[in-house]
């Protein structure tokens, strides 16, 4: 699986600085959560990293990661898109790219930038201007015919989460067959189910942001 996501269908973003890495999903899928998830799995490993948020038209994802204690408070940025979220990863992401060049003046070093956008629909995609990779979040509670349903960010991201993985008897998902059709509709691309409550799958996500865009293997 490594080797796929190192391979990916585009190159790293020009340019030395952080590696910067986004994080898409419908409302709820679980974005925020993943990375409550990923900080001390990135403090583990010795991660210079950062985080910019963005909502529509509150902080409150921003406030949520500063309130956790899990985090400096001053490495989490908020942006507001004041419309659609994916205006501002994908269309104009200058106020995103300005609030990652401000984290990286402020902390000289950094190494990893988390752009979690607001929740959004399966056409949501981020712009290469703005990342060198992204992942885009989906749950189980939100329906198992998702894969089937092909959207944008679903196809094009470099790493697909599967979350909630632990409700899907509870919601009638036939979890097997939508993992399989998930990896039937991305090819080689990777999928990887998580439980985010329980820590299930996060040490795998890390795994493919550090093989992908920081080169640790």
């Amino acid at each position: 699986m490594l080797h796929s996501l190192r391979t990916s269908d585009h190159e790293i973003r020009s340019g030395a600085g952080a590696a910067r890495v986004g994080i898409g999903g419908p409302v709820g899928s679980g974005k925020t959560a993943l990375i409550e998830a990923l900080i001390p799995v990135l403090q583990r490993r010795g991660i210079d990293f950062a985080v910019v948020t963005n909502d529509l038209v509150t902080r409150e994802d921003a406030e949520r990661l500063r309130r956790s204690g899990l985090i400096d408070p001053a490495r989490v940025s908020a942006v507001e898109a004041g419309a659609c979220p994916h205006t501002v990863i994908r269309e104009d992401p200058t106020l995103n790219i300005a609030a990652g060049d401000e984290l990286e003046a402020r902390f000289p070093g950094l190494e990893l930038i988390l752009f979690e956008s607001g929740g959004d629909n399966l056409a949501s995609t981020f712009s290469l201007d703005l990342v060198d990779w992204w992942i885009f979040v989906i749950d189980v509670a939100g329906g198992d015919d998702i894969p089937r349903k092909r959207g944008p960010g679903m196809l094009r991201c470099d790493l697909l989460i599967v979350n909630k993985i632990d409700l899907a008897p509870h919601v009638g998902v036939d979890l097997d067959r939508m993992l399989a059709e998930a990896r039937q509709v991305r090819g080689a691309k990777a999928v990887v189910p998580t439980n985010l409550k329980n820590g299930v799958g996060v040490e795998a996500v890390a795994d493919a942001i550090s093989a992908a865009v920081l080169f640790r293997v």
